[in-house]
C-alpha cells in the first residue's frame, strides 16, 4: 500500500475564504471545522505566477519537502495565517516504509517547524503532522492520532482528495453509507454481503 500527501491543512472558513477566488483550489472536509487544500502543480503555479518546483533526491531534515516552498509560495501562506494557524504538510510511504513533514505559521510568520521524520521511533504525538495539527488546535477524540481523528488516512493520494472535495464528501462518508445500506438493509429484511468497493455501492 501507497499514501502520499502534499496539502495545505487549516480551518475549514479560513481556506474558503482564501481560496473562492482560485481556479485550482479544491477543499477536501475534515474533522472539527478542518479542511485540507490538496497542493497541485497547478495551484502552486496559480498561488505563485511561476511553475511548481521539486527538489532533487530524497527529502532529510535539511530539505524536509519534496515540494520546494519558494519565497512566493511562503508569503501566500504566511498571509494566509493572520486569519488563524495554518499548517503546510508532506508525507510519502510505500510498504510501509517513508516519511512525512511539516510546518505551521501564524500571525504572517512561521511559528513552528519544519520537522522531518523517517525514523518514527518517538511518540507518536511527536511525529511532524500529528504535532502540526495539534498546533493547528486539533483536539484529542476517539481516534488513535490527529492525523486519523481529522480523518487525514481517508484517501491515499492526491487524486483521491480531488475526488473528495469535488464530492464535497465527508471523511465519514463510508461510515455514512455503511449506515445508510445497513438501515435499507434492516428496512426490507435482507442481509446480503455489505459492498465491498467505490463501484458496488454504484459511485462512479
Amino acid at each position: 500500500m501507497t499514501y502520499e500527501l502534499s496539502a495545505v491543512v487549516a480551518d475549514a472558513e479560513l481556506l474558503r475564504e482564501e481560496t473562492r477566488e482560485l481556479d485550482h483550489a479544491v477543499l477536501g472536509a475534515l474533522r472539527q471545522d478542518f479542511a485540507l487544500l490538496p497542493m497541485t502543480p497547478q495551484l502552486v503555479a496559480e498561488l505563485t505566477g511561476t511553475p511548481s518546483d521539486y527538489a532533487v533526491g530524497e527529502p532529510d531534515a535539511r530539505q524536509p519537502f519534496t515540494l520546494v516552498l519558494s519565497p512566493a509560495l511562503t508569503e501566500t501562506l504566511a498571509r494566509w495565517s493572520r486569519r488563524g494557524p495554518v499548517a503546510y504538510v508532506e508525507a510519502e510511504f510505500a510498504g510501509g516504509v517513508g516519511h512525512q513533514a511539516a510546518v505551521v505559521w501564524l500571525g504572517g510568520v512561521r511559528s513552528w517547524g519544519p520537522r522531518f521524520d523517517a525514523v518514527f521511533d518517538g511518540p507518536r504525538q511527536h511525529w511532524p503532522i500529528n504535532a502540526a495539527l495539534v498546533e493547528l488546535g486539533a483536539e484529542p477524540g476517539p481516534w488513535i492520532d490527529p492525523f486519523a481523528e481529522l480523518g487525514l488516512h481517508v484517501e491515499r493520494d492526491t487524486a483521491g482528495w480531488l475526488a473528495h472535495g469535488r464530492r464535497g464528501l465527508s471523511v465519514d462518508y463510508w461510515d455514512e453509507l455503511a449506515e445508510e445500506w445497513e438501515e435499507q438493509e434492516s428496512a426490507v429484511g435482507q442481509q446480503p454481503d455489505r459492498p465491498r468497493s467505490v463501484g458496488d455501492w454504484g459511485i462512479p
